[in-house]
């Protein structure tokens, strides 16, 4: 019933979309200087740049990969031991070389030499060299800080776990691997150059660290022009990094806050940050500075289990992500604001950076703050930039640039500055001091944590909520896209209204959620809104359009159709660069079988199964291209294949899947309940096992499964639909009358909450 109402509203955007004006659609990107250059180099920019070289030399960019030397490596080699796991590894040194013994892809003890140094302080990690082209970045790490701060010594990444050989984890295993997981952001012009035909990498860089061009581009055009002087107004460059030339910032005497005194024009430095500053997948190789950034990257947005609900940082979430949802970042901030680009230090240290912009006399007092002396808590960071500290030893900032919010902390359990300090006191008391303080609570810049906290929790207000936030430009757009890209799980009008809404948007962001989103239609009724953004200006926009639209083809029309393949041509050149990946593999084989070609599809999937035969997802859609060729007895074998692999929970919920087309059942419900009994976080396989258990006439069980996952599900749509019609089944009227009160009252615009309403004559 849903659908249909949304095919109706669907007709109509189609039709609009149609015949809208040009001038709607979003902007194009103006190409980049249009330059032929090759790099030269770091050292070429010495003799023109002397002060800018020199302040890199000493940067962290500079030796954010190194080969292996006496001057490079700071860890102990001489014969020092570190035990984790039951393992302990030996470092040691043998004709000016340096080795690790330790566990090795096996389990066993091997001797391994350490080729390359990566990264510098507050920690340094090494790389080991294999006969295929991959490094390997060990997890033993070496602890370089003053040994007076708990440095130097060895240390393991994962120091609370016990990660063997056979953990994803592990040194030897692909989340170690340098090739794809690190060297686009520690070297320069990397080409990872992998061959999927015989599994092994040829990855080659320009500089084999972070050099001058990472940022400026390729130089032999600079060069050529600094020693010619033609008359070419780009200097040879493929970046001009100037959205601040000529720009000042004043303080307003009457909010005590800097005003930039023209508006930043683009994004272009901020873009060219991210490329290494930001949580992000690499999609293609080849990205000089000036290109537009999400053409060879996808970044991630505000995702759970990245950032908790109010957008703070929680996982290695990096900086672009959070400076993004800042007000800085929206008056007008951009990185070398803060940052001197070439030595990576700031301009001024403590407060008297902030005082650049903000009114040292109302900010940098004991009003504003109410701590005495300069003590923590004092300065700005301490309250508006709290660390995280990553990779055991690494604090990081957080760049959202936001006002403690205590009362989030109560309502929410997200984290605030002032109990990171106060940690003997709890978050009430924070409460009541700031309201002692200021009177009230302050609400800050980012107001969306409820909103993005009732979707994480699947509550039915989630919905709504995220909807309200997509419209909303006064909002972070990152904010506007993570909430369209959540509305996935909300299919109801208002869903359909802000994603459709959200193709027209100006950023990219926005509009690669949307397209996503609207996967929700049918094929026929995402088609003309998708359609057009198969020519949209940024690649991660266009491939989304293309895998979304794979299954749309056989209702396009020819210039869809047509339109359809550059594309699709690019979806599978990104899947392609990073086939080293299962998920690659398996999303290219779910691309080819949304566009029904089975035979690429299932090779795909088992050659990711090749890769790696415990990756479920592979398994999963295997599973699902064999029964759409009516193959549900290859589909069984190919899952218990995968079972005896990995015991995962999807395995067995997709198994009792099989097991009830083939009439089995019986043994369905030993998988479903299996699948619950491994994932009980997970309702959809409650949900299963439930009706698996009414339909074969177990209706107390079923209704006391409804139940028990309603505790760990309270707003679950489906769960609650499952418990009225499970005892109106039964004959529980009142039971049944009571639950669709729950559900109507939760979803007030579900046509199937509003019928069993009206069926029960349940009324408030």
């Amino acid at each position: 019933m849903l659908l249909a109402t949304a095919a109706v509203l669907i007709a109509t955007v189609g039709a609009w979309w149609s015949f809208r004006p040009d001038a709607a659609r979003p902007p194009a990107i103006p190409p980049p200087h249009a330059i032929d250059a090759s790099f030269a180099g770091s050292d070429a920019c010495a003799g023109c740049h002397a002060d800018a070289y020199s302040a890199w030399k000493a940067s962290q960019h500079a030796e954010a990969m190194q080969h292996a030397t006496a001057t490079t490596v700071l860890g102990n080699f001489s014969q020092a031991t570190f035990r984790y796991a039951g393992i302990e590894s030996t470092f040691y040194k043998r004709n000016d070389k340096f080795f690790v013994r330790t566990d090795g892809a096996d389990g066993q003890l091997a001797d391994f030499e350490i080729r390359y140094t990566f990264g510098l302080a507050p920690l340094q990690q090494y790389l080991i060299a294999f006969p295929d082209g991959r490094l390997q970045a060990l997890s033993v790490a070496w602890d370089s800080r003053p040994k007076e701060t708990g440095g130097q010594r060895w240390f393991h990444l994962y120091p609370d776990d016990k990660v063997d050989h056979r953990d994803e984890l592990h040194w030897t295993r692909r989340a170690q691997n340098w090739n794809f997981m690190c060297a686009d952001c520690h070297s320069t012009d990397v080409r990872k150059n992998y061959d999927a035909e015989t599994d092994t990498f040829q990855t080659t860089w320009k500089e084999i660290a972070v050099g001058c061009e990472a940022c400026h581009g390729p130089a032999s055009a600079h060069i050529e022009w600094a020693r010619t002087k033609p008359g070419d107004p780009g200097k040879g460059l493929t970046i001009a990094l100037d959205e601040r030339a000529n720009v000042q910032w004043t303080i307003d005497v009457k909010t005590g806050n800097g005003v930039r005194s023209r508006a930043r024009p683009q994004d272009t430095e901020i873009g060219m940050c991210a490329q290494c500053h930001a949580r992000r997948s690499q999609i293609l190789d080849g990205y000089r500075a000036g290109l537009e950034f999400q053409d060879f990257y996808r970044p991630a947005l505000l995702s759970p289990g990245l950032y908790h609900p109010d957008g703070q940082q929680r996982d290695e979430v990096f900086t672009w992500g959070s400076f993004l949802q800042s007000r800085m970042y929206h008056a007008g901030v951009t990185c070398s604001d803060c940052h001197e680009p070439h030595s990576q230090e700031l301009y001024v240290s403590g407060n008297a950076l902030c005082g650049t912009c903000h009114q040292a006399s109302k900010y940098d007092t004991a009003a504003h703050h109410q701590h005495a002396g300069d003590g923590a808590g004092t300065q700005c960071v301490d309250c508006h930039m709290p660390p995280t500290t990553y990779m055991v030893v690494d604090p990081r900032r957080d760049h959202s640039l936001r006002v403690p919010r205590p009362d989030l902390s109560v309502s929410l359990g997200t984290p605030n500055a002032c109990n990171d300090c106060h940690n003997t006191r709890d978050a009430q008391w924070a409460v009541a001091q700031l309201a002692q303080w200021y009177g009230d609570a302050p609400q800050g810049f980012q107001r969306y944590a409820g909103t993005f906290a009732d979707a994480e929790r699947g509550a039915a207000e989630g919905g709504p909520g995220l909807a309200v936030l997509a419209s909303d430009p006064s909002q972070p757009t990152i904010a506007r896209a993570s909430a369209i890209e959540a509305l996935a799980q909300y299919p109801a009008q208002a869903s359909v209204e802000a994603a459709r809404a959200g193709l027209a948007d100006r950023d990219a962001l926005v509009r690669r959620a949307s397209v996503g989103t609207l996967s929700m239609l049918s094929p026929a009724q995402r088609l003309p809104l998708v359609a057009p953004l198969l020519d949209d200006p940024v690649r991660t926009v266009r491939i989304e359009a293309a895998y979304v639209l794979a299954d749309a083809l056989q209702v396009a029309t020819p210039a869809q159709r047509a339109a359809f393949e550059r594309p699709a041509a690019e979806y599978e050149a990104v899947q392609r660069f990073s086939a080293d990946r299962p998920e690659a593999r398996t999303a290219l084989g779910s691309f080819y079988a949304r566009q029904g070609r089975f035979g690429d599809a299932q090779a795909q999937l088992q050659s990711a199964l090749a890769v790696d035969p415990a990756f479920i997802p592979a398994h999963v859609n295997l599973a699902d291209l064999l029964r759409v060729q009516g193959r549900d007895a290859d589909a069984e074998a190919a899952l218990r294949d995968g079972l005896r692999q990995v015991p995962a929970a999807e395995l067995h919920h997709t198994l009792g899947l099989t097991l009830v087309r083939l009439g089995r059942n019986e043994e369905a419900l030993g998988e479903f309940k299996r699948a619950a009994q491994l994932a009980p976080a997970d309702a959809r396989f409650a949900y299963v096992y439930a009706v698996s258990l009414q339909s074969g006439g177990k209706a107390k069980a079923a209704v006391q499964e409804v139940d028990r996952a309603l505790a760990r599900h309270p707003d679950h749509r489906d769960l609650l639909v499952a418990a009225v019609t499970f005892r109106r089944d039964a004959g529980d009227i009142v039971g049944a009358r009571r639950y669709a009160l729950r559900l109507s009252g939760r979803y007030p615009d579900d046509p199937d909450a509003a019928e069993l309403t009206r069926e029960l004559g349940a009324v408030r």
